[in-house]
């Protein structure tokens, strides 16, 4: 993993913190912080210790968004990141937001200060999203000359109207995490997003591990379907796996003491 772009610390309870370390550029997206967030979201999507993952940005902001500099003195410049493998969904640009869903607990995003273009698409591929409420959010490709294409098409579809998505992303204006939590952009607000969101993990990382990736399965497979069918029986499939399983008795044998149940690493 790039260690000097992307930190990994995973907690006794099973919290993972991801944090961008690059303070001195607004944790802006250079090559070395693409291979270590795509580093660092395969690493907790094996690691089965994991219950919940928190991402967030060291110093002033969450990430300003793409190093343009940085990738014009790169001979491949930025064609090494429309790059696609023949056995991947999505080009190593797309894999920063993309592969949050691909880990199988939930991530919550902290966001704060700067959180604009690739930066905003990356916290769009987390679960939730936390921010400040004078953190500042942008769509921001069209002041490039670009569309946003690092996932969004996966993501903002879930949580805004289109008319909404077009607005932001034809204006490319800045709005804050109040008015981004107001239009469905974020989840929610916090004086401090990174204490809110390792709050939030750790009440999750207390629930059974197996349903809340079952949780997310089902809604990530079927939250935009055309297919009802294949979604109800997708309910039926989960839930036939979790119950009478050891984690799943567990949280019965709590819920009816009222003790503190210990839940076993998924499988």
């Amino acid at each position: 993993m790039s260690e000097d772009r992307v930190r990994v610390r995973i907690a006794d309870n099973g919290v993972a913190t991801a944090t961008m370390v690059r303070a001195d550029k607004h944790n802006a997206l250079d090559q070395a912080m693409f291979d270590g967030l795509v580093a660092a979201a395969e690493q907790l999507a094996g690691d089965t210790s994991v219950r919940a993952v928190v991402l967030h940005g060291e110093g002033k902001s969450f990430c300003s968004g793409l190093d343009v500099a940085s990738f014009m003195g790169d001979e491949r410049g930025t064609g090494v990141l429309l790059s696609r493998d023949e056995d991947r969904t999505a080009n190593l640009a797309q894999r920063v937001s993309y592969d949050w869903s691909l880990v199988p607990a939930p991530v919550i995003a902290a966001i704060h200060g700067n959180c604009f273009g690739g930066g905003l698409q990356i916290a769009l591929g987390a679960d939730i999203r936390i921010a400040a409420p004078d953190a500042k959010l942008s769509i921001m490709e069209i002041k490039w000359g670009l569309v946003p294409d690092m996932g969004i098409t996966q993501t903002l579809p879930r949580l805004l109207p289109i008319d909404v998505a077009k607005e932001l992303t034809f204006t490319g204006r800045i709005v804050s995490g109040s008015e981004g939590s107001e239009l469905g952009l974020i989840t929610r607000t916090a004086a401090d997003p990174l204490s809110a969101a390792l709050t939030l993990a750790g009440e999750i990382a207390g629930k059974s591990p197996d349903a809340i990736r079952a949780a997310k399965r089902l809604y990530d497979e079927t939250w935009i379907s055309n297919d009802p069918a294949a979604a109800l029986a997708l309910e039926s499939v989960v839930q036939t796996g979790l119950i009478g399983t050891p984690n799943q008795i567990a949280a019965v044998v709590a819920g009816m003491s009222g003790e503190q149940p210990v839940f076993a690493n998924p499988a």
